[in-house]
């Protein structure tokens, strides 16, 4: 759902991504308000995809640009042999246990990002298939593409939650401020 971002301070484009950025991430916290595990880990549409699984996707992923951005390897390796676990919390893994981890994550892209000297300044995409050989991206690509990635999902959110109880984005963020669902 779309809230209200306010302006940056003049000058501060990096300021201005990140508050996008921080806003849909809100969206998808948002969207598991309230929530069961059992709840969480449904899949009330014709999609296999659940509101833990995009909840723990997105983290995941967010991790792994700013990693490729320091030029590390990403926490978790994803490859043919795990990949239906990137969007199914698993083990001992929860709601609560993965949005403290996302937290954690977008305190270390709001540091990088602010720290970087340039959002001009590039880094390698990973030998993968899908990228293309040899390509570079800059930082503000990264932060772009963070905010697409995530806004992404925050509309699946959006609809997987109103699937489960009828809890529209409207409602959720009268409930997220204290008012009535």
């Amino acid at each position: 759902m779309v809230t209200h971002v306010r302006a940056e301070a003049p000058g501060d484009e990096r300021g201005a991504l990140l508050s996008f950025l921080a806003e849909q991430r809100g969206g998808i916290r948002r969207a598991l308000l309230g929530l069961t595990e059992e709840q969480a880990a449904s899949t009330p549409s014709a999609s296999e995809l659940s509101l833990g699984g995009l909840l723990k996707h997105v983290a995941e992923v967010e991790q792994g640009w700013i990693a490729r951005a320091r030029q590390e390897p990403p926490a978790v390796r994803r490859d043919e042999s795990n990949w239906h676990e990137c969007f199914v919390l698993v083990g001992d893994e929860t709601v609560e246990s993965q949005l403290a981890y996302w937290e954690k994550v977008a305190a270390e892209t709001e540091a990088f990002i602010r720290s970087v000297p340039s959002l001009d300044d590039t880094f390698p995409l990973p030998d993968e298939p899908w990228f293309p050989p040899g390509e570079r991206v800059s930082m503000r690509w990264l932060c772009l593409h963070l905010i697409r990635e995530t806004a992404r999902h925050a509309g699946h959110a959006d609809i997987i939650r109103e699937s489960l109880d009828g809890a529209s984005a409207w409602d959720l963020v009268a409930k997220e401020q204290g008012g009535p669902a």
